[in-house]
């Protein structure tokens, strides 16, 4: 049976225990339906697209992936692929959907091609279009389907009936659809996020209909100007490489615009100062005002909040910040309240607020991370207290009888949890995670007008179980209070003695790894039994608990996290069975790139490396990320040569005394690419330092094959305990 498997396998075959969990509500604001995803079983990658009826208490599948493919394989086309690995999805089928005003409609993509389901009858159809489909979108009146096929923006009559061809094209995919935006040359596209906004900037959207649906605003982006990389599989030698454009920290990004396109065959060109706001990181239209932009100066020290006049193109300036570090979007926002006023999250007063107009909603402790849903005379939004691993859900009045001046948590659950939410109308989808079981626990509430909640129904989950309990303990660790969970081996008395010690980090921005949910300490518990003690710790950059703790990294990051992790570390000596002598660290993407820190600048400290998927030579990777934390390299040089692994500076250590070093990384790695992995190895080589490589063929970032997964725990261990019995 699964439940017996060896957790690493386990762990691998469940996605890390995501499958057959539910995820990606929607709720009708008739409160009758609740829409999800969901796979069959915990070892299921095929995402089914389910409905709830609240009225007759049954859940029922409107949509199965292998029913309407006839059995046969997905085959994804590669703007499909690339949207799948920018928001790290590992599983098939529908993965994702959208809808209509009204939840009556749903249009998904099924081997790039498009299909439509009727959410309150249960049923769903092909509509046949000029493919392969990617990111399809109904009118919020569920009249129509804008999607994007081969860099056009097209649209098509859910009836099916025919239209005229706007665009000129001359061409309806053998269906109804039509052009709306026809690309200009081979480097143009409309109605996609680029590489830049999904990765970095949490946008993946390129397009937004009208509230009339008459209309759709398409992003362009152009990327003539950024650099071209090749991707190849040395697995594979007589494949030609995968080309990329790729925008490296300092180098030319895509070009980016926005243009209004009417179903009538009208354009309108939006402007904006594009040279001094280059970024586009939020678009927001809805009912209650005109479309609302969020634009960033490349630098990332200045953003603007923009509104559109929709009849001339023009933009208008509505709210400006400035941060001498940097600014930040965040999830959710801006959006207009439904009487039109902006809605935005911002740093005042060493404190994340909420904000209506120019009034702040929340003051600390409370740590606002996202708004989830903008009601008559409230925002649901989420936020982390006094304790930055406890993520609640939040509601704060801005007008009406509950306006009280303040704010409430949604959830009668026990704390400290990790909780989100999706709403409609009066309903909240909530999800909440705790410490003392595997999963979440998904529950259907209505809300109270003044506050308060009443459960209406529960979602069920098909995950596994993990066959291994999590334990562990949540503590703040020295004079600077790092959050930290330490992890001990099941079993282990207080005489047993001192253990060795496996610092498990990722430490960097958007990365809190310190959290109140079972699951997500899984993987560390696993190492824990293997007969170490286990230490997570998330220091300053790390997302949380102030917008101070966060921005100390500006222009030190490897000073600032690898302090931290050495702070944590000798500050629970004094607590924990540690065996200082015998230190490892593990870690992935930032975490790889912590862990190379580690060995290499702190040999006295660590004793042995697994460093996996890391940045090693900072201007390989990204303008928008880079530049956020360590400015541009042609103006700041020496902060790059500070910071980066591969440089006299970041190898200090590694001509002092040699510690054992695993480098792990996957060769069709295109966010960070194989490069960083072979730049270190050939630096460790030519300062004489013995280390192993391990690459993965054929495997990205995010390591999704089942077997490269399992295997990849069994060999670390192997090779930690190895490295520390030669300490």
């Amino acid at each position: 049976m699964t439940g017996q498997l060896p957790f690493p396998r386990q762990h691998a075959r469940t996605q890390r225990f995501t499958l057959g969990a539910p995820r990606g509500y929607a709720i009708s604001p008739d409160g009758a339906r609740v829409v999800f995803l969901r796979s069959l079983t915990g070892t299921d990658r095929t995402q089914q697209l389910w409905v709830l009826d609240l009225a007759e208490g049954r859940e029922f599948a409107a949509a199965d992936p292998r029913a309407l493919l006839a059995g046969a394989d997905e085959e994804l086309p590669p703007e499909e692929r690339a949207r799948r690995e920018r928001t790290r999805e590992g599983s098939a089928g529908i993965v994702g959907y959208a809808v209509d005003t009204a939840i009556e409609l749903a249009a998904f993509t099924l081997s790039g091609r498009l299909f439509v389901s009727e959410l309150r009858a249960g049923t769903t159809r092909e509509l046949p279009v000029q493919g392969p489909v990617v990111d399809p979108r109904p009118s919020p009146d569920g009249r129509h389907i804008a999607f994007v096929a081969q860099g056009r923006l097209r649209v098509v009559p859910v009836d099916g009936t025919n239209t005229a061809d706007a665009a000129g094209d001359g061409t309806a995919g053998g269906g109804a659809d039509r052009v709306l935006a026809e690309p200009e040359g081979p480097d143009v596209t409309w109605g996609l996020a680029e590489f830049i906004a999904a990765e970095e900037m949490g946008r993946y959207r390129g397009f937004w209909w009208s509230p009339d649906s008459d209309r759709v605003l398409a992003a362009r982006v152009d990327e003539s100007p950024v650099r071209r990389w090749w991707i190849s599989d040395p697995a594979h030698p007589d494949r030609e490489p995968a080309q990329i454009r790729y925008p490296a920290a300092g180098t030319p990004n895509a070009g980016v615009t926005l243009a209004l396109f009417g179903l009538d065959g009208s354009r309108t060109d939006v402007t904006w100062d594009t040279g001094r706001y280059p970024y586009l990181a939020r678009v927001h239209w809805s009912a209650a005002g005109p479309p609302l932009l969020l634009v960033q100066s490349r630098d990332q020290r200045d953003q603007r909040y923009l509104t559109v006049d929709v009849r001339t193109g023009t933009t208008r300036t509505v709210h400006e910040e400035e941060d001498e570090a940097w600014v930040e979007p965040f999830p959710g926002v801006p959006a207009w309240t439904p009487d039109g006023r902006l809605v935005r999250i911002a740093d005042e007063g060493g404190a994340r607020k909420l904000f209506v107009g120019d009034r702040p909603l929340t003051a600390a402790p409370l740590h606002v991370r996202a708004v989830l849903d903008i009601g008559e005379d409230d925002v649901l939004f989420s936020a982390s207290g006094t304790e930055m691993h406890d993520v609640g859900v939040y509601r704060a009045w801005f007008r009406g009888s509950g306006d009280q001046g303040g704010w409430e948590r949604v959830g009668d659950r026990p704390y400290p949890t990790v909780s989100s939410a999706v709403r409609g109308g009066d309903l909240v989808v909530l999800s909440q995670a705790s410490l003392e079981r595997p999963g979440a626990q998904v529950e259907v509430v209505r809300l109270g007008a003044d506050g308060g909640e009443k459960t209406l129904a529960a979602i069920g989950s098909y995950a596994e179980e993990p066959v291994l309990t999590a334990r562990p303990r949540l503590v703040l660790a020295g004079e600077r209070e790092i959050p930290c969970a330490v992890l001990l081996p099941a079993g282990y008395a207080e005489g047993d003695g001192p253990l060795p010690v496996l610092m498990d980090p990722y430490g960097g921005p958007h990365g809190q790894r310190v959290v109140a949910a079972h699951n997500a300490h899984l993987t560390s518990q696993w190492f824990a039994d293997q007969g170490f003690a286990v230490i997570v710790a998330d220091g300053r950059g790390t997302p949380g608990r102030s917008p101070g703790w966060e921005k100390a990294v500006s222009r030190q990051l490897a000073e600032v996290v690898l302090a931290d992790q050495v702070h944590a570390l000798q500050a629970l000596a004094g607590s924990f069975p540690l065996d200082l002598e015998r230190v490892a660290i593990r870690g992935w993407s930032f975490g790889g790139y912590l862990a190379g820190l580690a060995a290499l600048r702190r040999p006295d400290v660590f004793h042995a490396a697994v460093v996996g998927a890391p940045v090693t030579d900072l201007r390989l990777y990204d303008t928008h990320y880079q530049e956020r934390y360590l400015g541009h390299p042609d103006e700041e040089p020496e902060v790059y040569a500070a910071n980066s692994l591969i440089t006299d500076e970041g190898l200090s250590g590694a001509a002092e005394q040699h510690r054992p070093m695993l480098i792990v990384h996957g060769l069709a790695d295109d966010n960070v690419v194989v490069a960083h992995a072979l730049r270190l190895s050939s630096a460790l080589l030519a300062a004489g330092r013995p280390h192993e490589v391990l690459p993965l063929s054929g495997v990205t970032h995010m390591t999704p094959q089942e077997q490269v997964a399992e295997n990849l725990l069994l060999l670390q261990v192997d090779f930690l305990k190895r490295a520390l019995r030669s300490t």
